[in-house]
């Protein structure tokens, strides 16, 4: 699972409210990601975001102009086909 997180680079302070809630969703779930943070204009472009911080899961982005919550970034990364996967070959 791939989690990017898009920043302005005038805008520090929410990226990292962002990462840190999802460091906590992913301790939460027992979950191993490659997080990346971004503050490059370019990607934001790319992906079609206007409003930092915006938060992009397996390429999909999920949230944009607000940090969000531990439990929000939850339920995202719960219904994603790989989370499923991983959870039942587990059970």
């Amino acid at each position: 699972m791939r989690i990017d997180i898009l920043c302005k680079p005038d805008s520090p302070s929410r990226c990292e409210g962002t990462f840190a809630n999802v460091r906590q969703a992913l301790e939460k779930l027992g979950v191993e990601a490659e997080v990346h943070q971004f503050q490059d204009s370019r990607k934001l472009i790319d992906n079609r975001v206007y409003v930092v911080p915006a938060l992009v899961i397996d390429d999909e982005v999920r949230i944009a102009g607000r940090v969000p919550a531990v439990d929000e970034i939850i339920e995202f990364l719960a219904e994603r086909p790989r989370y499923l996967k991983e959870t039942a070959e587990v059970d």
